[in-house]
Parts: structure tokens; C-alpha cells; sequence
């Protein structure tokens, strides 16, 4: 059995991934930011909580996990947040949350899961079309997105036995614009499009960009 790790698996987009690969016969560790959601136990008993933004809480993850799975086949880093704030209005606090969310959690469970991951592990981060977020107010959120494309180029060479993928979707259907003063596009992905592209590219072989953008 192939086992797989999904962070932020109470998003949208990573409860999907989560049911898909349960559904695929995977044993899937999920990771949440918030505790008390006892509705995925119903797909996986390999939950936990850890604040990606915290190293201690991601190591203690990590250590949980390596106690059930003697190694990771695919990691999916699905975890994330937003706000809709202009440089004059944003407080520290609140650049900090979303740069950690979006990118430090990238790093902190990219690295304290690394020495778990299998010789030929998958890792896959979803990203966004950063370049189409530079709007007023989205500040923080695309350059934590633009920065984890440059953290994802430079793990990919660093990993070079391993695939490391980068998923670009455009607008996807998820909770985020319930934070944000934008509508969504009538053309927006659902979080089954993105998850269901996803797992077609780990079973293809993919590395690099996945661009989910047309």
C-alpha cells in the first residue's frame, strides 16, 4: 500500500485530495490547521493538527507520522490562506499569517518531512498564477505564492531523485473568496478539477509546472 501525507487536508482542496486517494487505496496521513474536525476520521484515522507556521508543531507531526508509516510515497502541500489587505492597512501580524501559511509551512514541512520521504517521493505544492494576483490588497498573498515557485525551482534541483511538482490553477471555487472583495470568475475550477489534475500528474510521472491555468 502507497502511503500519502496531505497538509492543510480541512481545505477544500485538500479534503478532495484527501477522499481521492483513500478512494485510490492509499493509506493518507492528513494534517490539519484547525483541531475538532472529526468529520475526515470518517475517511482516513491518520489525522492530526499541527500549525504549518510552527516548527515544533510540524516536527511533533512528523514524528506522529513516522510511527504509523515507515515512509512517504506522495506529500501534497495543499495548505494555505489569504487576506484582502492594502500595505497601509496590513499589520505585521497579518503579513506574517499569510507568508507563513502560503510559504515558511512549505519549507518547515517540506523540511522536517524530507528525511521520511521515499527515495523516489512525489511532492507536490499548489500554488497559484501568481502573476495575476498583484492586484491592491493581495500584496502578501502573491509574493507568498511567487515566492514558493522560487522555493519549489530550487528544491526540484536540489531533490533531483525525486519529482516536485508546482500547481498553477487559476480561480478555483473554494472558500478564499468568501475573504476576499473579488467575484469569481464563472469559469472558477472546482476543488475536485484541481485535485482530480493532480493525481492524473502523479500517476503520469509529472515534474516541473502543472499548469492548470486553461
Amino acid at each position: 500500500m502507497k502511503t500519502a501525507l496531505v497538509w492543510g487536508a480541512g481545505g477544500d482542496i485538500g479534503r478532495v485530495l484527501l477522499a481521492k486517494l483513500v478512494a485510490d487505496g492509499w493509506m493518507v496521513h492528513a494534517v490539519l490547521h484547525r483541531p475538532g474536525d472529526q468529520t475526515l476520521k470518517k475517511l482516513t484515522p491518520y489525522l492530526m493538527d499541527a500549525d504549518v507556521r510552527v516548527p515544533y508543531e510540524v516536527q511533533m507531526a512528523i514524528t506522529g507520522i513516522s510511527q504509523e508509516s515507515a515512509q512517504v510515497d506522495l506529500s501534497i502541500y495543499a495548505a494555505g490562506d489569504i487576506t484582502s489587505l492594502k500595505v497601509a492597512e496590513m499589520a505585521p501580524e497579518d503579513w506574517d499569517r499569510i507568508l507563513g501559511a502560503n510559504l515558511t509551512g512549505a519549507y518547515l514541512t517540506t523540511h522536517y518531512s524530507l528525511p521520511l520521504l521515499a527515495d523516489d517521493a512525489h511532492l507536490v505544492f499548489i500554488g497559484a498564477i501568481s502573476e495575476r494576483l498583484r492586484l491592491p490588497g493581495l500584496g502578501a498573498y502573491a509574493a507568498a505564492k511567487a515566492g514558493l515557485e522560487a522555493f519549489v525551482e530550487a528544491l526540484s534541483k536540489e531533490e533531483r531523485k525525486r519529482r516536485v511538482t508546482l500547481v498553477r490553477p487559476a480561480a478555483v471555487n473554494t472558500s478564499f473568496w468568501e475573504k476576499v472583495p473579488f467575484r469569481m470568475p464563472t469559469n472558477a475550477l472546482s476543488p475536485e478539477d484541481v485535485a482530480q489534475r493532480v493525481l492524473e500528474a502523479h500517476h503520469h510521472g509529472h515534474k516541473g509546472i502543472l499548469d492548470l491555468s486553461e
